[in-house]
């Protein structure tokens, strides 16, 4: 067995190769495999056309495609000059099967050692060090059992494809059911039949100042609203009224110089929690909703962030922190915001969904310590520099104080009519101040915002302003953004989080879907 020479480090990339170098120095030689350098055969021999011998347990064929050959042959020569071979590819069951296909192909007859991280950090790097482990073979054969499964089924849909739909189509377990969904919602929003509805809102003024309320019933009852409709254009409940243009217009005529007071003022307090911090779909999302990113961009940057030693490892569906981050948490929630923003115990989080694996750390900024927003800025790109800045305040403000506050309904009588008037106040800003996560529904956004009445009371006289009636169409339902489409896969357990950005940049590449906007839109062929 060979001794001599520098111990090997082999990772993926060479970004992450470059960052690890750094922080081990001379003591060893850092490669990269630059991703997979074996995949399955493309055009298997006439007995196995798909690259799996299916008469013998499902044996797959492998090859070094060609453009990986000059690599594999520089790695060769790498291990023949080590002392021992060390193997840091990603911890998922990728990086477990690139690990096990370097030991396939290279063959060393070094001693090998299996390192794992979730962060590119000293530390993290060190204890590695300290505890190797084996290639983990049940990772690999997950691995293979999946790309087995993408090859059996895809392969023979593309060529149903071919034959019924158009030529050089292609089909996947995952990006199927994705089309599938963006069709089901366009067939929806082509099945909708609009209805039509009338409301009435305006001012009304108040000793100690002015709010705006909506009609809610007239005459006694209920008014409908484009909620109270279904998909057909008609009302779900035949205690509402429809109220139409000549009705709204008779009905402000009617009210304008007419007496109106405070019914009832309903106040309750409320305490609004902060979400947790970010796995891999929650990240894609809203960096979708506040950036207007693809998944595939947002995956790039962490990518970057992570091979730099800005991020934990950017593949997972954990939201649980490790206790190094909920200490590096709180001592920032100490020293930036005061202890009054910091809860007396930790938080944690589990996760919702069923088939998670929880192998992973969430999206968490690298580290004892978290470093600032302001090294961020003056050593990250633009985009990294904002993806970091988002990761930063969304673990911060998972372990912060809940916010506090009161809603306030005042309801109103004026003539036949009642009106409504929501408030909501915040007392007690706590996570807030760090982060507070976007919405998809621009009506919810608006609700959760901080709306302040004046301070009334049941009995009090108040004066109609300048009334308006307008009419509205229900809509049909919207189209899937990125980030819906990323919520509803995850929802119905469809794929795995790390492969959204991928299916998603498949299926637009392929001409299966076009964006209008942020919105996915299929094509005819997607429909066909």
């Amino acid at each position: 067995m060979r001794t001599m020479g520098t111990p090997l480090v082999i990772v993926e990339s060479p970004a992450k190769a470059r960052t690890i170098s750094r922080f081990l120095g001379d003591e060893y030689r850092v490669e990269a495999s630059i991703g997979h350098i074996r995949d399955l055969v493309s055009v298997g021999p006439k007995d196995k056309p798909l690259g799996v011998d299916t008469e013998n347990g499902f044996k797959p064929i492998y090859v070094v495609p060609k453009e990986k050959k000059a690599q594999v042959k520089q790695l060769r020569e790498a291990v023949q000059d080590a002392s021992a071979l060390y193997l840091a590819t990603d911890e998922d069951r990728e990086g477990e099967s690139i690990s096990w296909h370097l030991l396939e192909v290279l063959k060393p007859e070094v001693p090998v050692f299996r390192l794992v991280f979730h962060e590119i950090t000293v530390s993290a790097i060190q204890k590695a060090l300290q505890s190797p482990r084996a290639v983990d073979e049940s990772l690999v054969k997950a691995q293979e059992a999946r790309r087995i499964v993408d090859r059996l089924f895809g392969y023979p849909v593309s060529k149903l494809l071919w034959q019924k739909v158009g030529p050089k189509l292609s089909a996947g377990r995952v990006q199927s059911v994705a089309v599938r969904l963006v069709v089901e919602r366009e067939r929806a929003r082509m099945a909708h039949t609009s209805a039509d509805w009338w409301d009435i809102r305006g001012p009304f003024n108040h000793a100690e100042g002015t709010f705006d309320a909506h009609l809610t019933h007239w005459e006694g009852t209920s008014i409908a609203t484009g909620r109270n409709f279904d998909a057909n254009g008609k009302l779900k409940s035949k205690k509402l009224v429809i109220m139409g243009k000549e009705q709204a217009t008779a009905a402000v005529k009617a009210l304008s110089n007419g007496p109106s007071e405070v019914l009832s003022v309903d106040e309750r307090p409320y305490q609004d929690s902060p979400s947790p911090p970010f796995t891999t779909s929650t990240l894609q999302q809203e960096a979708n909703r506040r950036f207007k990113w693809a998944a595939k961009k947002t995956m790039n940057a962490a990518q970057r962030l992570y091979e730099n030693g800005w991020i934990t490892y950017m593949r997972t569906d954990s939201v649980s922190l490790s206790s190094q981050a909920i200490a590096a948490a709180r001592g920032l929630i100490h020293k930036e915001y005061g202890d009054a923003y910091m809860p007396e115990s930790p938080r944690f989080y589990k996760g919702k969904a069923k088939n998670a694996q929880e192998a992973h750390e969430a999206i968490r900024p690298a580290g004892e310590q978290f470093r600032s927003l302001g090294e961020a800025k003056s050593q990250l790109g633009h985009d990294e520099s904002r993806l970091y800045e988002l990761i930063w305040k969304r673990t911060v403000g998972c372990q912060m104080s809940n916010a506090r506050g009161r809603t306030i309904t005042v309801k109103v009588k004026a003539g036949d009519g009642q009106f409504e008037a929501k408030g909501k106040t915040i007392e007690f800003a706590g996570y807030r101040l760090a982060y507070v996560a976007d919405h998809d529904d621009p009506e919810a956004a608006a609700a959760d915002a901080e709306k302040i009445l004046p301070p009334v009371k049941g009995g009090d006289a108040l004066t109609a302003g300048e009334l308006e009636a307008k009419g509205h169409s229900t809509k049909p339902p919207p189209r899937l953004t990125e980030a819906a489409l990323v919520k509803e896969m995850e929802e119905r357990g469809i794929g795995r989080p790390s492969t959204y950005a991928s299916i998603i940049e498949t299926i637009i590449n392929r001409d299966y879907v076009f964006k209008k906007g942020s919105a996915l839109v299929p094509t005819w062929t997607a429909i066909a």
